[in-house]
């Protein structure tokens, strides 16, 4: 629950994982077993501060679990965090915030571990989804190679990462120079100033959520939109629809994912410009 209002401080406990963990998806489910609390605040705004940009509930600062400031580099990612707190109705919902989630996790475990959260990022370039392709049908097989050559172009073109694709789910060792490739292009945006940690957070979100590491940095580099990297993530799901009809409780399951995807590429475009 959300600790009571004191006079100057406010408490988003029930919005993030413990101080110390880095992984803001494995909150949802944890989240949505919780009896809600209810709005206590009548507004949301954004101040900044010491060259960032706060949190505040009717003038109050907002803290993280861990009890730091809920405070942001750039204002267009304050903003963002605002606009979840103001739309929520009687009730807060956590599920309906991604977003502050994902600060949270970045304030509280991210920026703490900042190397281990790129290590964890880059083990994905070993096992990237769009390496793995299928043998047939036919048109499954062009649908992929549309959807996924151009982000493997683009990961050669931009970082100098060739990745070698094979058919079926049996492991392909990468070469380890297209590994390091990914690895540099991970810790240039740990290197990236007071963004990093919310940019880190924001990128393995997009990488867990669509297995791909290469199609998170598409997006990042703004080689991808994030309903296209999206799409370009379901390939094959969206191929078994068309031949087998749609599966509601699956789309129910993937329009929530989306949420809190498209929430990540918006807080890593936000913070970029803090960051480079």
């Amino acid at each position: 629950m959300l600790n009571a209002p004191s006079a100057n401080t406010i408490s988003c406990q029930s919005l993030s994982e413990p101080a110390g963990a880095m992984d803001p998806i494995s909150l949802t489910r944890r989240d949505l077993r919780k009896t809600l609390p209810r709005r206590f605040y009548n507004g949301a705004s954004v101040e900044e501060l010491d060259g960032t940009y706060v949190l505040r509930l009717d003038g109050r600062t907002v803290k993280t679990p861990a009890g730091n400031q809920l405070s942001l580099p750039s204002l267009a990612a304050a903003q963002a965090l605002a606009e979840e707190w103001s739309a929520q109705s009687e009730w807060i919902d956590p599920a309906s915030m991604p977003v502050t989630r994902i600060v949270n996790s970045a304030i509280d475990g991210v920026s703490r571990q900042p190397d281990a959260a790129a290590k964890e990022i880059a083990r994905y370039a070993g096992t990237d989804l769009i390496c793995y392709r299928a043998a047939g049908p036919p048109a499954l097989v062009e649908a992929q190679a549309a959807a996924w050559d151009k982000v493997l172009a683009f990961a050669r073109d931009k970082f100098g990462a060739g990745f070698i694709c094979t058919e079926g789910v049996m492991y392909v060792e990468q070469p380890q120079a297209a590994s390091a490739a990914v690895a540099n292009a991970i810790a240039h945006v740990v290197s990236s100033g007071k963004a990093a940690p919310f940019a880190l957070a924001a990128l393995h979100v997009m990488t867990t959520l669509t297995g791909s590491i290469l199609i998170a940095l598409a997006v990042a580099h703004g080689k991808l939109t994030p309903a296209g990297a999206w799409s370009a993530a379901h390939v094959d799901e969206d191929f078994e629809m068309r031949a087998w009809g749609e599966d509601a409780e699956a789309l129910e399951w993937r329009a929530r994912q989306w949420r809190e995807f498209e929430a990540a590429a918006r807080l890593f475009d936000a913070v970029h410009a803090a960051g480079s």
